[in-house]
């Protein structure tokens, strides 16, 4: 059901204005005038948007569904970073409330599902910040991911009532966890079977669980969202996909291939990912559902050759002519935090001369291992007060709270990226 919406009738009651009998100009024009009357005053007493309720406001519900990023890493206390910079200020304003708090959407609603130590489970409730990575999926995690922003987005451009249904877990991939129906099942690799790993039966798992998830939540929206009218109904106006890590470092899915291919050994993750939307239409009876396709971006605008080819590779269904319009690519890599980055470069020396020094590497003061630990810890103290300034330590400890390969963990880069997500879907919506 895409949307369900009340029909509403409006009239003027029928007979005529009085009693029968033959009618003379003047008595005409006056029963006109009678009638204007009346016209003016309900335009006065009711808006307009009542007089035309018969188009509907039906709940407006979108879909987010990926991995570790669609969870988010990013934890709350690198909000004040995000006003640091003059061009991400006002969106600061916009995540948080007065008393400083994360902002409590009034008008959007979140249903989240994820994993944890005891299995799946669900939280849902008013968006807010908290419904990033979670270790219990029905507890505050006190960090965000794409979703915060994008939902405010979302509540701003629309009068009624909006509804997030996010499905992420962790070390995800496309080629097996959410492996589209289309795609068939799972060919297991020799080296599969040799490890127990990647059965037949768990093939496409995640996919039939975000399904499964989708259309559990909408046979009751009310019961996240208990603003919902079901005399108006609900529309799923949009779909955000955002993934890709576990398939990018996979060299046995998608082997190396010769110097001089002209290939995207990522091809096949282009293939999937067009099976993968069309499945998803198909499934939740939607054929030209808005699809925004967030394409990885760590490493930021300087990536390696792998990293070039597989963001190519996620952006290409949305060149395909079937998808033209309503399947949108959005890069992040604009959105990751070079000085940051620079930072962690500087951190991961660090951690490296800490391993050398303790293995008596010969290009360590150590080599001969007779450094005591509190002398390796004297010289890792100096090595780190050469490497990173303290402006630099300051930048870090606002601005980042995980590893790269989930953008630092800066709130800066998961607020913007939401909201890129949501103007790519608006403007879809806009176009229809």
């Amino acid at each position: 059901m895409d949307q369900v919406g009340a029909e509403a009738k409006w009239g003027m009651p029928g007979g005529g204005f009085g009693g029968g009998g033959d009618w003379d100009g003047s008595r005409v024009g006056l029963c006109a005038r009678f009638a204007l009357m009346k016209i003016t005053l309900l335009l006065a007493l009711f808006p307009m948007t009542c007089l035309f309720a018969a188009e509907g406001k039906p709940l407006k519900v979108f879909i987010l569904a990926g991995q570790s990023n669609m969870e988010g890493h990013a934890k709350v206390e690198t909000f004040d970073y995000i006003g640091d910079d003059p061009a991400t200020a006002p969106l600061l304003k916009e995540m948080r409330g007065a008393d400083g708090k994360p902002t409590v959407c009034e008008g959007a609603w979140i249903s989240y599902l994820t994993g944890g130590p005891e299995g799946d489970g669900e939280g849902f409730g008013k968006l807010t910040a908290g419904y990033g990575s979670r270790r219990n999926p029905v507890e505050d995690g006190g960090k965000i991911g794409p979703e915060f922003t994008f939902g405010i987005a979302m509540d701003a451009a629309f009068e009624e009532p909006v509804l997030l249904i996010k499905t992420a877990w962790g070390g995800k991939s496309l080629y097996y966890d959410y492996r589209p129906p289309s795609a068939g099942v799972y060919p297991r690799s020799e080296d599969d079977i040799a490890k127990d790993r990647n059965k037949a039966e768990n093939s496409g798992h995640y996919y039939r669980a975000m399904i499964a998830h989708v259309k559990k939540v909408l046979v009751n929206p009310a019961r996240v969202c208990p603003e919902y009218d079901p005399a108006q109904g609900y529309e799923i106006a949009g779909f955000v996909w955002f993934q890709g890590f576990n398939d990018m470092v996979n060299r046995g899915v998608y082997p190396t291939l010769e110097k001089d291919s002209k290939e995207n050994r990522f091809a096949n993750y282009s293939v999937w990912m067009a099976d993968f939307i069309r499945d998803v239409r198909k499934d939740l009876e939607v054929p030209k559902m808005p699809f925004v396709i967030g394409v990885m971006g760590v490493g930021g605008m300087n990536p390696g050759p792998d990293n070039v080819q597989f963001r190519e590779a996620m952006a290409a269904p949305a060149a395909m002519p079937e998808f033209k319009g309503n399947v949108t690519a959005v890069p992040t890599a604009r959105f990751w935090d070079e000085a940051l980055a620079v930072i962690d470069g500087k951190r991961g020396k660090v951690k490296q001369m800490a391993h050398l020094l303790k293995t008596e590497n010969k290009n360590t003061p150590n080599k001969d291992g007779t450094m005591t630990p509190a002398e390796q810890k004297a010289y890792l103290k100096e090595f780190v007060a050469e490497l990173i300034t303290p402006e630099e330590v300051a930048r870090w400890a606002r601005g980042a709270s995980n590893a790269g390969y989930h953008y630092l963990g800066c709130g800066k880069t998961f607020a913007v990226m939401g909201k890129a997500f949501a103007e790519a879907n608006l403007k879809m919506l806009e176009a229809r």
